[in-house]
């Protein structure tokens, strides 16, 4: 009897096995043959109806029979994997004689470009790299630099305050500072970075990039500056361009100057670019003050220096001729790749 029940089991199995296509099915077939008091695990309860002399034979005919339908289980999950995976490898399958997507290569943005090669033209000349913080105290960014309160020239530069006291830095000059106050000259510091101010037109932006240069030793000149920028601009611009220095006023610098280049579009003869002048000016600079050295812990009898402040920007304009910085900020892809080697 045990064993025509195990027959017909069988034969049932074989039937509803070979109608399975997928894992879903196969699932399903599990639960209805093989899982939890279904056919062959009910076929155990039966053994209390078995003559107690037959029951081990008949014991050991359905645990055979149940490994056989787990056999045929697995061989038949086996058979389906194989064939999903080759469903899935021809849906997946690429035609190598296909010409391939070409995705354009991206390149530098001009800022970037212009500020490496800055700092690569400086570090050429023995500068070291300095990047101070941007969020920044009053301190540093005004009073060390012997703007103190009330002092007007804190109006030339519209600041954004987080505290009473702490601000995002309006220039990159801070820096010279903090480098004065943790080091003894000889002194030869590059101070690149985002720099903030609350202004925005066609030729300024809140957000935008300085590059400070700063040398202490003894017996630094105005000479000594102009013969730097000398090779600055000429490796940015044209070996044929000459620098000149006119008087300006800034609060960290004594005397303080304007640095203008000979225009390199005209030669100097006057064009629109250097309205009809022949000169371009492109940064301010000028000897570290007085009290700016002593702020920094330097003795000003003993030791002098300069200082520069070069708006990457605005070198990255002339150089590109670029009339409106919002593009620098626009991300257009084609604007920026007609910057790309």
């Amino acid at each position: 009897m045990m064993k025509q029940k195990i027959e017909q089991l069988a034969v049932q199995l074989e039937a509803s096995l070979a109608a399975v296509e997928n894992k879903e099915q196969l699932a399903a077939f599990w639960q209805e043959f093989l899982g939890k008091k279904v056919h062959y695990s009910l076929l155990m309860t039966e053994l209390r109806n078995v003559p107690a002399e037959e029951r081990p034979q008949a014991g050991k005919i359905i645990n055979e029979a149940k490994k056989w339908a787990e056999a045929q289980y697995q061989a038949k999950s086996e058979q389906i994997a194989q064939i999903e995976l080759a469903a899935q490898n021809a849906r997946e399958a690429v035609d190598i004689t296909m010409p391939a997507t070409r995705r354009p290569a991206g390149s530098l943005h001009p800022i970037t470009i212009v500020k490496d090669q800055m700092v690569d033209v400086f570090a050429g000349m023995g500068f070291e790299i300095y990047e101070g913080p941007e969020i920044e105290d009053d301190y540093h960014n005004f009073t060390a630099l012997n703007v103190p309160k009330n002092h007007p020239a804190r109006d030339m530069q519209d600041t954004f305050y987080v505290a009473e006291d702490i601000i995002l830095r309006t220039h990159t000059s801070p820096g010279q500072v903090r480098v004065m106050e943790n080091q003894q000259p000889p002194i030869k510091v590059l101070v690149p970075g985002r720099v903030f101010r609350s202004d925005s037109d066609a030729t300024h932006s809140p957000m935008f990039h300085q590059m400070e240069g700063l040398v202490v030793d003894k017996g630094i000149t105005l000479c000594d500056l102009q013969g730097m920028l000398d090779k600055f601009v000429q490796t940015i611009f044209s070996t044929d361009v000459k620098t000149r220095l006119r008087p300006s006023y800034f609060p960290f610098t004594e005397p303080s100057v304007e640095v203008d280049v000979s225009c390199f579009e005209c030669g100097g003869k006057g064009c629109s670019l250097c309205k009809g002048t022949g000169w371009i000016e492109v940064l301010g600079a000028g000897m570290v003050h007085r009290k700016v050295l002593e702020n920094g812990g330097i003795d000003p009898d003993v030791y002098s220096g300069f200082a520069f402040g070069i708006g990457v920007e605005r070198i990255t304009m002339l150089k590109y001729g670029i009339n409106n910085m919002g593009y620098l900020f626009e991300n257009d892809v084609r604007f920026l790749k007609q910057f790309k080697d």
